[in-house]
């Protein structure tokens, strides 16, 4: 494994420097503010404009999400016919109706999140019951992980090669590993974070 070290991503002067390294939102962000560019869309989105720009100086705007539907998921009155419609958002009104209609143990999760969102057209009653067949899956098997979610990833890979390790050594691995150039998924040899 390199010891070469992360630079600051201010003087990341090409695309292929950029993506060779591991940074959170939250620093692409900033880099962004200090360039002046228009922020937005997700961290993968903005991680590949930012590569262009490094690239060819030519600025390219996040693309804007347009809903259709002018319902208001935060002021309606929700019930098991409300169709889901492109305007779906998450918030206190949603999660108040789930509560009610599934039960206080309901959960938003990426599985559910993603139904939500692949299945405009469908009811909040259709919602409800993907919501157990998804909860019924969970107890056997683990939901996949988005390409995009390189943390959970790693820490799911990283416990299951070594499942007396704490959650603690996961994130000090995870740290070691994302300060170095490269891919970010575990390895054995990360557990040399772990040596004193």
């Amino acid at each position: 494994m390199s010891d070469e070290q992360r630079p600051a991503i201010h003087t990341i002067t090409t695309g292929a420097e950029l993506k060779r390294w591991y940074w959170l939102k939250a620093e692409l962000e900033v880099e962004y503010q200090r360039l002046g560019l228009p922020t937005g869309g997700s961290k993968a989105q903005m991680t590949e404009r930012l590569a262009h720009f490094l690239d060819t100086d030519e600025v390219l705007k996040p693309v804007a999400r347009r809903s259709e539907s002018k319902f208001n998921w935060a002021r309606e009155t929700l019930t098991r016919e409300t169709i889901i419609t492109d305007s779906y958002r998450n918030g206190p009104n949603v999660r108040a109706f789930f509560e009610a209609e599934y039960g206080p143990d309901f959960k938003f999760n990426i599985a559910f999140m993603a139904w939500m969102k692949d299945n405009v057209g469908k009811t909040l009653g259709d919602a409800i019951e993907a919501r157990r067949a998804i909860a019924k899956r969970e107890k056997t098997e683990k939901p996949p992980i988005p390409e995009g979610n390189q943390y959970n990833a790693y820490t799911r890979a990283f416990h299951l090669a070594n499942p007396d390790r704490t959650a603690k050594d996961a994130r000090t691995c995870w740290a070691w590993k994302r300060a170095r150039p490269g891919h970010n998924r575990y390895e054995d040899g990360d557990l040399a974070a772990l040596e004193p």
